[in-house]
């Protein structure tokens, strides 16, 4: 599916019809408050939503359903067709490089190779291209592992199987080594920690995935006060400049870079960490045997 140049309040609600959504659902996705998402639908092609906005917008579009991206498609090409608007008619021409992986089937996203502002201090680091799955591992997608390879299923799943009310929760409980095995299993790998903190900071070094703003809303961070996991897709509004969900909070995530022999580092904080640990240029570590439930795991392939 193509992105969208640029969203106006008409596209919005065409997109939200396309959806089939309830306002107040629809906002919480794209992270505003529906008296705002009313005020955009209302104002039509006049108003112009945030960059922040705009962001979270397009990666809704591009990990939509098909039906509803055809849905889109014919309401916007329905638009300029009886408009003769030349911008709408550019809306859906940008190509999405989201791609998906053959084995687990999950979303992948490339970052280009190049220079990336890294750690604390920002430093300029050079890393070779990938692609990186855009949201953690989930209890579905390692269930679909574990009937594969008939590895062990992590501890919180009654009888070995996943409850249906976490399926799309980041899976933790996980050591590195389960999560290595993972990784193994679908042809992809854990990332090192730069590969991680890029795909999460952009290029330009972000100070947080969605931009400087030290924003704990968008995230699930201790300070939320929710006290466990949350689907995947839940933060529309905290992707970083990839489209990557979940880069601040949820569950920390096995990266492939050791501290000391028979530790790795671990990225990202969770929802057991205040947000004062959010930031992706902070690392952690762990012993590889340590399983928690708020540590889990993403893939990369090279």
């Amino acid at each position: 599916m193509t992105g969208v140049a640029r969203w106006t309040g008409r596209e919005v609600l065409a997109f939200r019809t396309a959806r089939r959504e309830n306002g107040r659902d629809f906002a919480a996705k794209v992270g505003v408050s529906h008296r705002m998402l009313v005020k955009w639908e209302k104002r039509g092609a006049t108003i112009i939503p945030r960059a922040q906005y705009q962001s979270a917008l397009d990666t809704m579009l591009s990990t939509a359903l098909p039906v509803v991206q055809e849905r889109f498609a014919t309401l916007i090409t329905e638009q300029a067709a009886a408009e003769h608007d030349a911008r709408a008619e550019e809306l859906l021409r940008r190509e999405t490089h989201y791609e998906k992986s053959p084995i687990d089937g999950k979303l992948m996203v490339p970052v280009e190779e190049g220079v990336y502002m890294a750690g604390p201090d920002n430093k300029p680091t050079w890393v070779e291209g990938y692609s990186i799955d855009v949201y953690p591992t989930t209890n579905a997608d390692y269930a679909r592992f574990v009937r594969a390879t008939g590895h062990r299923a992590p501890q919180h799943w009654s009888d070995g199987k996943c409850p249906d009310s976490i399926f799309d929760h980041p899976v933790v409980w996980v050591t590195w080594h389960d999560a290595a095995a993972y990784a193994e299993w679908a042809g992809k790998a854990l990332p090192t920690s730069q590969q991680w903190e890029k795909a999460a900071r952009g290029a330009k070094g972000r100070a947080y995935p969605w931009g400087d703003a030290p924003t704990a809303a968008k995230c699930n961070v201790l300070d939320s006060e929710i006290g466990r996991t949350t689907p995947v897709t839940r933060y529309q509004s905290g992707v970083s400049p990839y489209g990557v969900f979940d880069m601040c909070g949820n569950s920390w995530e096995w990266c492939a870079t050791e501290s000391d022999p028979g530790r790795h580092e671990l990225k990202g904080s969770a929802f057991t960490s205040p947000f004062t640990r959010a930031a992706p240029s902070l690392t952690n570590d762990a012993d590889a045997t340590m399983a928690d439930n708020d540590t889990g795991f993403r893939c990369v392939r090279v």
